[in-house]
């Protein structure tokens, strides 16, 4: 049973890649390349210099064992008036859980406030939104993402030491694979292929970006309303957040309701930490 101030690793999974997650701060110093999904990492003993930039009400404090570390740091944030917590056990109660974790060896370099950068196409429609989605949900929750001219992603991300994503040219890493498309690439290399509501939802792409919309249900639906959203907003940034309440409802979906069926029942959201 966690103490006051803890928060079990069962309860944190339910939060993790929902809107209403708290900011995870990864303070295990060296780490073995893989995060708890959607952690930022910080060191632990220069928390008086970073607290402020944390930018969330609550926060999760992680480090190897739930020990003295992630306590002291979780009082000093208190002090500053956020509502923070500890995993109960830290990272190593997450991995005996057999919970996920992220690889962080694919990532680009980040800049001076810690950032990773992605650059891709503009007029996004259904991967270039749903790639995004799962960088800020399970990989890193401030990446930034730039849409810029088809002939100029390879040139900006080479100056500004970024990514460039879902862009069939030699030399793209983060690309379509066959009939696999670039959200199928992130799920694999990011090392969350086995989560089953990841591995559903990318069913569901890849079968609405890649002209198969019979491959599941569910894809046509997702081509559809995309293609009403790339309708709906001339500014690509602006239909990246509002294509970000969609991905956050099909995940929910894929995660909690699939064997759901449409009644009358009034059905509440489920409270993770009663």
């Amino acid at each position: 049973m966690p103490s006051f101030n803890n928060i079990a690793v069962d309860k944190l999974a339910r939060l993790i890649a929902t809107p209403a997650a708290p900011a995870l701060v990864d303070v295990r110093g060296g780490s073995d390349g893989r995060i708890i999904p959607g952690s930022i990492q910080y060191p632990a003993d220069q928390v008086e210099h970073w607290a402020g930039a944390v930018g969330a009400a609550s926060a999760v404090v992680i480090d190897d064992d739930g020990g003295t570390t992630a306590q002291a740091v979780a009082a000093w944030l208190r002090s500053t008036g956020l509502q923070a917590e500890t995993l109960d056990g830290g990272y190593a109660a997450w991995r005996t859980a057999k919970l996920p974790t992220v690889s962080l060896h694919r990532l680009p370099r980040r800049d001076g406030e810690g950032r990773t950068l992605w650059v891709t196409r503009v007029r996004p429609k259904i991967d270039r939104i749903a790639c995004p989605w799962l960088i800020r949900r399970f990989v890193d929750p401030r990446a930034r993402f730039l849409f810029v001219p088809a002939g100029e992603v390879i040139t900006i991300a080479e100056r500004l030491g970024a990514a460039a994503f879902d862009l069939n040219q030699d030399g793209v890493f983060w690309s379509h694979r066959g009939e696999r498309c670039t959200f199928d690439l992130m799920v694999e290399e990011f090392g969350l292929s086995g989560t089953p509501a990841l591995d559903y939802l990318a069913g569901i792409v890849r079968g609405a970006d890649t002209g198969h919309p019979d491959l599941v249900p569910e894809a046509a639906g997702l081509l559809a309303v995309s293609l009403g959203l790339s309708r709906m907003y001339a500014d690509d940034l602006e239909q990246l957040e509002a294509g970000m309440l969609v991905y956050d409802a099909l995940y929910r979906w894929c995660r909690d309701a699939r064997d759901e069926t449409h009644d009358w029942s009034v059905h509440q959201p489920r409270e993770v930490r009663a």
